[in-house]
């Protein structure tokens, strides 16, 4: 049986990052990919200029309508943008029950915009993690959760790790990608201690999208039934490869796209 999987997050009119990326990734992982907006951006691969928020009743409506008529195996949560968002999603989703809920604190965007009004955090922090299956913050998404300074090391990552996994979540997947060395390790907290995954650092600038598609795999693989050990190892691996990818394509003059389908693509075909 193939897996509905539902997205709540802003657009990207670029197509590499949002709900553009979630669908990508969505369909590359053999599941069925549903949207719910909640914002419009206007970006592109150098950057954010503009943000139109939909209003909180309209995204639980929206919401709503998806969860009256399809199977949702899993929902996968991004862009947020402010407290009366936060409220409306969590509110529709507090009642859904035994639905695997990726949470990807979605902040900042890759050219340093502002994408979760500050007032939004608390809201974000006392409603939606204790929601969430698996939260997947960066190492200054976890800090600003945390009120914090940004982890600089593996010690300080995996003690964040457990710190945000008490405020509620099942599981916490800190990614290490903002550590700056060669490589790109990745801690899982959960309920049986923590998990390290490694990977080496693809060298590219092309790497718009890249929490957006790692969270929709994640999403993906908890649809299908795996542990959130599996589902990190299989996500991970898929956008190291998605990563590596990349320069085959050809889309703005800033932080390019993964390329989410690698594996079905040929080069010139």
């Amino acid at each position: 049986m193939i897996r509905n999987v539902l997205s709540i997050a802003g657009s990207d009119p670029s197509g590499g990052a949002g709900i553009q990326a979630d669908l990508k990734a969505f369909g590359a992982r053999g599941v069925y990919g549903m949207a719910v907006l909640t914002a419009l951006t206007a970006q592109n691969t150098q950057g954010v200029t503009g943000v139109h928020l939909v209003p909180p009743q309209f995204v639980a409506d929206q919401i709503d309508a998806v969860f009256a008529d399809v199977r949702v195996d899993a929902v996968k949560i991004g862009m947020i943008a402010n407290a009366g968002i936060a409220e409306a999603v969590a509110a529709a989703l507090a009642d859904r029950r035994g639905i695997p809920i990726v949470l990807d604190p979605v902040m900042i965007a890759k050219g340093g915009a502002a994408l979760l009004a500050p007032e939004a955090v608390d809201v974000l922090t006392r409603r939606l993690l204790p929601l969430a299956t698996l939260l997947t913050p960066n190492l200054p998404e976890a800090a600003a959760l945390l009120h914090q300074p940004v982890a600089t090391n593996r010690d300080e990552m995996a003690a964040q790790a457990e710190r945000l996994r008490a405020l509620g979540p099942a599981a916490v997947l800190v990614k290490g990608g903002h550590l700056g060395s060669d490589e790109s390790p990745d801690v899982l907290a959960t309920a049986d201690g923590l998990h390290w995954f490694e990977a080496r650092r693809v060298p590219t600038k092309n790497t718009h999208g890249t929490g957006c598609t790692l969270s929709s795999a994640l999403a993906a693989e908890l649809a299908k039934g795996a542990s959130a050990e599996q589902a990190v190892a299989i996500a991970k691996d898929y956008l190291a490869d998605a990563v590596a990818a990349a320069g085959s394509l050809t889309v703005g003059s800033g932080h390019g796209p993964v390329q989410h389908f690698y594996a079905l693509w040929k080069h010139g075909e």
